[in-house]
C-alpha cells in the first residue's frame, strides 16, 4: 500500500562510476580541499553554501553543545563500548538514542517556541515584552516545562547562552529572535517567580534562526555535535577504560529492595 503523494526524488547527492554530486557540485573538484566541514554540512542540508556569518555560528553553536563531560549519554555510550568493543557504531548509537527531550533535545522544540513568538509579536506589533509574557503565562499554565530553560549544574547563567548572544550581538546579527530571547527570560522569571536559567538549548534556535537556518534542522544540531563528543569519549574509553567503572559505581549505588 502505497501511503503519501509526494514526488519519488532527492536533490542531495548521486554517484555515477567517475563522479560524486553534492547538491549539483563535484564533490572531488569543487568541494574536497576547498570548504570545510562546516560548509558541507550546510550545503548538504539547505541546497546553498552558507554566509560566512552562517558558517561561524553553526560552527559556534556545534562547539558549544559538543561536550558536557560524562553525561547520561556519554556514560551509555562509553559501558556499551567497554562491553562490545567491536562496535564502535553501536556505542556511538548508544548515546545519540540517550539524548532526549530531558538530556539535549529541547533546540527544536525552543526554535518553535521562538518562531511562534516572534511571528506573534510581528503579527501584533508593539513591544515583544507583552507577547513574550503571554507566551510565558500560557506555558505555565499548561503545567509543562518552558523549553529551554533550567539547567541542574548552571546558575545563574548558563556560560555558554551568554558567549552565543554575546557573538550575536558583536558581530552585529542580534535580530528578533535573539531581542525576543532577552524578553523571554524576563518574562519567565516573572512567571515562575524565580530564576531559571536560560540553557544552550535556547540559546542555538536563537543565534542561528537570525541568521536564517531552518527551523526544521534544529535538533540535528546537537546529534551532530555530540557525536564528535562521543567518538573522543570512545577513543578514550579504548586507551584509558573507565566504563566498568561506571557500570560497578552505578550498580552499588542502587540500594537492592524485594
Amino acid at each position: 500500500m502505497k501511503i503519501g503523494h509526494s514526488e519519488a526524488r532527492s536533490s542531495i547527492a548521486t554517484a555515477d562510476a567517475t563522479s560524486i554530486h553534492i547538491r549539483g557540485r563535484d564533490l572531488s573538484k569543487n568541494l574536497i580541499g576547498q570548504i570545510s566541514f562546516t560548509e558541507f554540512y550546510f550545503l548538504s542540508l539547505t541546497g546553498e553554501l552558507p554566509t560566512e556569518i552562517q558558517r561561524d555560528f553553526l560552527d559556534a553553536t556545534l562547539v558549544a553543545i559538543a561536550e558536557h563531560g560524562l553525561t547520561p549519554s556519554v556514560q551509555a555510550s562509553r559501558m556499551t563500548y567497554a562491553a562490545a568493543p567491536e562496535a564502535l557504531q553501536g556505542a556511538v548509537a548508544a548515546g545519540i538514542l540517550g539524548c532526549g527531550s530531558t538530556v539535549l533535545g529541547t533546540a527544536e522544540a525552543a526554535g518553535q517556541v521562538l518562531k511562534e513568538g516572534v511571528e506573534r509579536w510581528h503579527k501584533e506589533g508593539g513591544e515583544h515584552g507583552p507577547v513574550a509574557l503571554s507566551q510565558a503565562k500560557s506555558v505555565k499554565a499548561s503545567g509543562r516545562r518552558f523549553p529551554g530553560f533550567g539547567h541542574p549544574l548552571h546558575k545563574p547563567v548558563d556560560p555558554r547562552c551568554e558567549s552565543l548572544l554575546s557573538m550575536a550581538e558583536e558581530r552585529g546579527v542580534a535580530g528578533d529572535y535573539c531581542q525576543y530571547t532577552r524578553a523571554l527570560q524576563l518574562a519567565v522569571d516573572k512567571v515562575w517567580g524565580k530564576h531559571l536559567v536560560m540553557n544552550v538549548s535556547f540559546a542555538i534556535p536563537a543565534v542561528l534562526l537570525d541568521v536564517g537556518f531552518p527551523v526544521q534542522s534544529l535538533k540535528g544540531i546537537p546529534i551532530l555535535a555530540r557525536t564528535a563528543g562521543l567518538l573522543a569519549h570512545l577513543y578514550e574509553e579504548a586507551n584509558k577504560p573507565i566504563g566498568f567503572h561506571m557500570a560497578h559505581a552505578g550498580e552499588q549505588s542502587i540500594q537492592y529492595k524485594k
